[in-house]
This record gives structure tokens, sequence and C-alpha cells, in this order.
């Protein structure tokens, strides 16, 4: 009688938790699967991201450029006066001093990083466009004054630059 009782029971709870294996079974496999590419930014160089937006963000305005009515092939280059300002999330700490040997107090800043699919990443709290000085287009249409005036007018509005500091060429 002892086997169809331990029998019994393990019935029993195959159907109350017959759900709850394979669920189990699918969570443990989706914690092994590999994820990401496996490469790790650097928490000492978020210069290099900032380098990388400012090249994306010339691209991009080097291709919506382009598609103005006359412009024809275009090239744009935009000099940086700098990249932007990032503010770092920092942890702070202050311990008061208790003895006449000890400060009044004292401090202890850190970056504050964050361990993102297993790389490390510094936590930005504030970003600030870049500040340019200054740009060069070339293009095939700047021949035509509509054209330089309204290249000119949409670099002044996607850089914050004025005309002055704008020259539109004719390429060969």
């Amino acid at each position: 009688m002892r086997g169809t009782e331990v029998l019994g029971r393990f019935r029993t709870l195959w159907e109350k938790g017959k759900f709850a294996l394979p669920v189990l079974g699918l969570g443990v496999l989706l914690l092994l699967w590999p994820s990401g590419t496996g490469e790790t930014k650097s928490a000492a160089s978020p210069e290099t991201t900032a380098e990388e937006t400012a090249a994306q963000q010339q691209k991009e305005m080097e291709r919506i450029l382009s598609r103005i009515e006359g412009a024809g092939e275009l090239h744009l280059m935009l000099t940086l006066e700098s990249d932007g300002e990032r503010t770092l999330a920092e942890d702070r700490e202050e311990t008061l001093g208790g003895s006449p040997d000890a400060p009044e107090s004292q401090s202890r800043r850190e970056t504050v990083i964050l361990s993102v699919s297993g790389g490390e990443e510094v936590v930005v709290t504030r970003r600030e466009s870049p500040v340019y000085r200054g740009a060069l287009v070339v293009c095939q249409g700047a021949d035509r004054a509509e054209v330089k005036l309204a290249v000119t007018q949409a670099v002044a509005a996607l850089t914050g630059l004025g005309a002055d500091r704008i020259t539109v060429v004719k390429c060969q």
C-alpha cells in the first residue's frame, strides 16, 4: 500500500503544479541565455559617445540638407566650440568630525556607475547640446541665390549659428 500512496500523492502534486515546472524551466533557460554583444563600455570615457553623437548629428544634417530643392550633392563640415556638457550623477557622503584632531567635516564624492548587460555605464543627469563655431556647406546648387539662402537658413535653424558663421559654396 505504501507505493500506491506515494504514487497518489505524486499525481496530486503533478495536477496542482503541472504548469509551474515548464514555467520554472523556461525561467532558468532565459537566465542562462547569453545577452548583449559581450562588449563593455568603459565608465572612464563618456567623451567617446559625445564624439560619436556629434558625428551622427552631422551625417543626419547632411542627409536632410541634401534634400533641399536645388541643393544637389551636399557635404557639410561643422566645427565645434564645445561638444556639449554632461553632468554626471554623484554619490556624496559627509561625515562630521567629533574630535579636536579631526576637521569639522569630511566629504567624499563618487561618480555613480551602473552595471548594464555585462558592462559599466556612468549615469548622466543632464546633457547640453554641442556649441558650434562655424559651418561650411559645399553643394552643387550654391550658385543659385535661393538655394544658398535656404541652405544657410536650414543650417542656422539646426545649429543655432548666425548667417555670418555659415559659408555655402558651390562644389566642382
